[in-house]
């Protein structure tokens, strides 16, 4: 594009000068944004292409120190990769992007001082510091039109954005990712810290946690595949063999298909709108694996069964409890229905007492939901499932 004769490039680039001194690991990325002067844009923002859009009269009417937090805060948006995070939210709540730059400016801005006074905060919600926007995102009210920061933040395509500027390719932007999170490792070696959310970002970056949907498909993908191993025979269909033999009648082996049981933890302990959010996860995992919903059966359970339902309903599963804890009595009754289950998934946050040994030839999955869970025997196969997923949806 042209350049824009009234953008004060001097006063933009000395900012970004500036940022890049005072955070040296954020300088990669910082100048790896393409400057593109807009008048559409109200403030500044960036798009999934770390283009970087500046309105001439934000820049002149800004001081130089806040400019230099507000390039930190834009290229933030890229480096955490915001606008990957926003297109796995359900879709009823990334469609609020407003509400959605929101909690992701709450998640920023917490590690940053030189930002305009106007800038959103978490304490502006009642909420507090160093959560991730996922987190956020309950505690933010649905808001009326404010500045955005662009499909680089929420993940829509704002007006302004052009296709035309030089960009950055998926690959290059990971690249960068990994590299800014190396260089903040070595600044912390060199000169000590760096903000605590930045910390997190670059430990997440280098030493990346399991994603725990995936995990848990491949739990149940595999006992899955166990149970449907474990043929035995029938009478109720004929054998290939009884035409060979007259007069007798031969057995057939029969596949069965798997049937599994979720207990859900109701104690006074866990939060019912995490669960809700957790169980609709663990529907959509199943559904994945190839399990039918009349093979899946769900029981709410704290230290008594208090509701079974069969999957069809499962977004109508009442989460009834609140009491004390106890999971052998989930387990124990989902052993003692009509059909006994092949793969019983426990979610739960851990403190509970398990059963001693493995419930015969049934295979157990313990979904452990929050920060700090409790333990659970070996025989039980665990996912570590963060609160923060279960508040997404």
């Amino acid at each position: 594009m042209p350049p824009d004769p009234s953008l004060d490039r001097t006063r933009l680039l000395g900012a970004r000068l500036k940022a890049a001194g005072a955070q040296p690991y954020l300088a990669s990325a910082l100048y790896s944004l393409t400057v593109v002067p807009s008048h559409d844009v109200p403030t500044m923002g960036v798009d999934r292409h770390w283009r970087c859009y500046v309105n001439p009269g934000f820049v002149d009417a800004t001081p130089v120190h806040e400019l230099a937090g507000v390039w930190v805060h834009e290229v933030a948006h890229l480096l955490r990769d915001h606008h990957g995070r926003a297109d796995l939210l359900p879709a009823g709540v990334r469609h609020d992007h407003r509400r959605v730059n929101l909690a992701q400016d709450c998640e920023i801005n917490d590690d940053l001082s030189s930002l305009p006074t106007n800038a959103v905060r978490p304490e502006h919600f009642g909420l507090p510091e160093g959560q991730m926007f996922e987190q956020y995102l309950p505690g933010i009210p649905a808001t009326p039109p404010h500045p955005q920061c662009g499909s680089g933040a929420h993940g829509q395509t704002m007006p302004w954005e052009s296709s035309q500027a030089a960009r950055v390719s998926p690959v290059e932007a990971g690249a960068l990712r990994r590299q800014t999170a190396q260089e903040m490792r070595a600044h912390v070696k060199a000169r000590g810290r760096i903000p605590g959310g930045w910390q997190r970002w670059a430990d997440e970056i280098l030493e990346p946690s399991v994603d725990w949907r995936r995990a848990l498909t491949g739990a149940v993908r595999e006992a899955a595949a166990w149970a449907s191993g474990a043929v035995d025979y029938t009478y109720q269909r004929p054998s290939r063999r009884d035409a060979a033999v007259r007069g007798v009648v031969f057995p057939s082996l029969r596949r069965p298909m798997p049937r599994v049981a979720v207990v859900v933890d109701t104690s006074g302990s866990m939060g019912p709108g995490e669960l809700k959010a957790v169980l609709g996860e663990v529907a959509g995992v199943l559904r994945a694996v190839g399990i039918g919903r009349n093979r899946v059966t769900v029981l709410s359970c704290d230290a008594d069964v208090h509701t079974v339902r069969r999957a069809a309903t499962i977004g109508d599963v009442v989460l009834a409890g609140g009491g004390g804890t106890d999971m052998r009595v989930g387990i124990d009754r989902a052993l003692r229905g009509p059909e006994r289950p092949h793969i019983i998934i426990v979610l739960t946050d851990g403190w509970t007492p398990w059963p001693d040994a493995r419930p015969g030839n049934v295979r157990v999955v313990a979904g452990l939901v929050g920060t700090a869970p409790g333990s659970v025997p070996a025989w039980i196969e665990t996912i570590r499932i963060p609160l923060a997923t279960g508040t997404t949806a």
